[in-house]
């Protein structure tokens, strides 16, 4: 039963991109680590940190097309998902700082020190353990997804309201963690890690395993997604995005089947944000920021919602695109963003995935009436 589960999840474009994203796994850090500088085929470790950072946004993205693409909720507050499981991480890595801070306080993190606390907080205890913050990075942002998915779809709160109301979530936790006395850094966040697990966070070996690891969780979430959406969940799933009404007629539970996906979607969002944290090298309040959430919509749109290989095509090309514009053009680049995304919402509704997939039907098409054409008896010449 497993085993067929397992090939009925994985169709043919989740085991391309599957293979792929193993395979990046262990070919870009190897490229890195043993082929030398100025040797071809030598990946710098800047271009490994930063494509590090494109999967990060690429499994953020495929966690938002889980609930918009496959279930039909439109959150503008994925972003606080990330937030949430980015601090968690970010917490661990500053209690693997010690004595090692400016103020030199083996207890505290520098910002503490600074303004005068005395103790940590009860809600950075255990965060010197790395299996605990691990744990938090799930049940943090799972458990805000739960109990907000639970109160506003028991409610029947949908579509532009539900959007809203995600949105004011996330503006209401970047307000509360600007705060000093929240106890998570202000304004400037969490910065200056040195060590995680041990091992120095700049190091080159270390970029390349959280560069592995985060290709190995984006494999491992489009195959949960993969698996979820080819189930008979899935199949209720879409029945609830295209007609809910119709579906809670039947005697489905919307509700439930809207928080199931919700809350994994959080969680997955959640562990992209712990992944990134370490290859950046700082958490702060701007990533509650909403804009951030929107822009997440528009990679999921440009890529093409309701796939699996969109999100992550358009999470990786819109980011490509804005580390290279926002230096040329750094005052247009907001500009660029706004028309792309009105760009394709009115020409290109499905995307770039359903563009190609456009391409292809319509070449099918045409191959197929140029077969039907070449069968057709041909006239007799005229004497």
């Amino acid at each position: 039963m497993l085993t067929q589960a397992f090939f009925r999840a994985l169709d043919r474009k989740a085991i391309w991109l599957v293979g792929i994203l193993v395979a990046l796994a262990i070919l870009v850090p190897a490229a890195n680590l043993l082929i030398p500088v100025g040797q071809p085929g030598h990946v710098p470790v800047y271009v490994v940190t930063l494509f590090g950072k494109y999967l990060s946004y690429a499994m953020l993205a495929l966690a938002l097309d889980l609930v918009w693409g496959y279930c039909g909720i439109l959150s503008l507050g994925h972003g606080a998902f990330f937030a949430l499981g980015g601090y968690a991480m970010g917490m661990y890595l500053m209690g693997q700082i010690g004595d090692r801070g400016v103020y030199a306080n083996a207890e505290l993190p520098d910002f503490m020190v600074f303004l005068n606390w005395q103790e940590l907080p009860w809600y950075w205890q255990g965060f010197d353990n790395f299996w605990f913050a691990c744990l938090m990075v799930v049940l943090v942002p799972g458990l805000l997804a739960f109990v907000f998915g639970f109160l506003a779809f028991r409610s029947r709160v949908t579509g532009v309201y539900l959007s809203i109301i995600t949105q004011a979530m996330t503006f209401a936790l970047l307000l509360a963690f600007f705060r000093n006395d929240m106890g998570f850094g202000g304004n400037n966040g969490l910065t200056d890690f040195k060590e995680i697990l041990g091992v120095p966070v700049q190091a080159a070996t270390t970029r390349g395993a959280l560069f592995a690891a985060t290709a190995l969780a984006l494999a491992l979430s489009v195959f949960v997604c993969s698996m979820i959406v080819n189930s008979k969940l899935g199949k209720v799933m879409v029945a609830v995005r295209d007609a809910e009404s119709r579906t809670r007629f039947l005697g489905y539970r919307v509700e439930y089947v809207k928080l199931f996906a919700f809350t994994v979607s959080a969680v997955m969002a959640g562990i992209a944000g712990a992944l990134y944290v370490p290859q950046v090298g700082i958490i702060n309040p701007g990533e509650f920021d909403p804009a951030n959430s929107i822009e997440v919509v528009i990679w999921t749109a440009v890529g093409g919602r309701g796939t699996i290989v969109g999100p992550i095509i358009g999470a990786i090309l819109v980011n490509m695109g804005k580390s290279y514009f926002t230096g040329a053009l750094p005052e247009l680049w907001l500009f660029a963003l706004g028309a792309l995304f009105v760009l394709v919402t009115l020409f290109l509704p499905k995307g770039i995935v359903g563009l190609l997939g456009q391409y292809r039907a319509a070449t099918a098409r045409r191959s197929s009436a140029a077969t039907e054409a070449g069968t057709d008896p041909q006239p007799e010449p005229a004497e």
